[in-house]
């Protein structure tokens, strides 16, 4: 009788805590803005918040994806690789193969899910560690991003192995993917991160696959027991998280987004910023995680 008093409080002061550990990323990120707009008012400009979220955007993205893989307990390595690889297979599409920017981007996402197959094949079928799996996946297309034109850079006029001349040109309508803003105001790489990310939110934190995922992730063999169809949800996880990288993962991205932005509008010497970013995101995580800990 007397256990429900005491549990009572534990479990409030559970929830306070929780709720600190979760908002604390977005009161520091509010915090160094506040700070650095106080020092320096132009670093509120526009021009340059969109700059900041613009310079973040293909990190955040794939973080997003990096999310999801890390949700079923796994871990992605390849991303980075896959990222320069997709950025050889669209200008290879383009000047090589003269395609335009829709089947350009078919062709680069068709690669990417290809990856992301051949991932979860070697993790799931063949049983290969993730970490394993994805660092030899990282260093087999970091090597394969070079052979198609034996390590040159790909530009209209380029001297194929073959011997031929590769004529074709950059699809403007591919370009403005990453150069043209909605309304004359956003960027397209910050609509498709703010698109991502809320959709990542959304599946790994409001859908039943979402909850499956992270089920798969605590417990693996108990999410099997109670019926979850773990092989699949894993391939699911690496096949998204190599198409693409939930909402924490992109404040993460803008928070060091904002603190190097804020820095260099200080003048604050370049050979110090590594260390003040190192400092930030120690004691960012410090007291994220501390938080999560305290009631305990």
């Amino acid at each position: 009788m007397s256990a429900a008093p005491t549990t009572q409080p534990a479990a409030a002061r559970l929830s306070v805590a929780l709720s600190l550990r979760k908002s604390a990323v977005f009161a520091l990120l509010a915090a160094m803005i506040v700070g650095f707009s106080w020092a320096e008012p132009a670093f509120l400009g526009l021009g340059n918040l969109m700059s900041v979220l613009q310079s973040v955007a293909v990190v955040a993205i794939l973080a997003v994806g990096v999310t999801i893989s890390m949700a079923v307990g796994g871990f992605d390595l390849s991303v980075g690789a896959l990222a320069a690889s997709s950025v050889m297979t669209a200008s290879y599409a383009m000047v090589v193969l003269r395609l335009d920017a829709a089947a350009t981007v078919a062709l680069t996402l068709g690669f990417g899910v290809v990856v992301g197959l051949v991932n979860a094949g070697l993790i799931v079928l063949v049983g290969v560690p993730d970490l394993l799996a994805t660092l030899a996946i990282n260093f087999l297309l970091t090597g394969l991003q070079l052979i198609p034109t034996a390590g040159r850079s790909i530009a209209t006029g380029l001297i194929l192995p073959s011997g031929d001349s590769a004529n074709g040109v950059f699809d403007p309508n591919f370009l403005a993917i990453g150069r043209a803003r909605f309304l004359g105001v956003a960027p397209y790489p910050v609509i498709l991160m703010l698109v991502i990310g809320l959709a990542g939110f959304v599946l790994t934190e409001r859908t039943r696959i979402g909850r499956l995922l992270f089920a798969v992730g605590g417990n693996e063999i108990a999410a099997r027991l109670a019926g979850a169809r773990t092989e699949r949800l894993k391939t699911l996880a690496y096949v998204l998280s190599a198409a693409l990288a939930s909402l924490g993962a992109v404040v993460g991205a803008i928070f060091v987004g904002v603190l190097l932005n804020g820095l260099t509008m200080l003048n604050v010497p370049y050979y110090t910023q590594d260390f003040v970013k190192g400092a930030v995101l120690v004691g960012a995580l410090g007291l994220t995680y501390g938080l999560g800990r305290r009631p305990a």
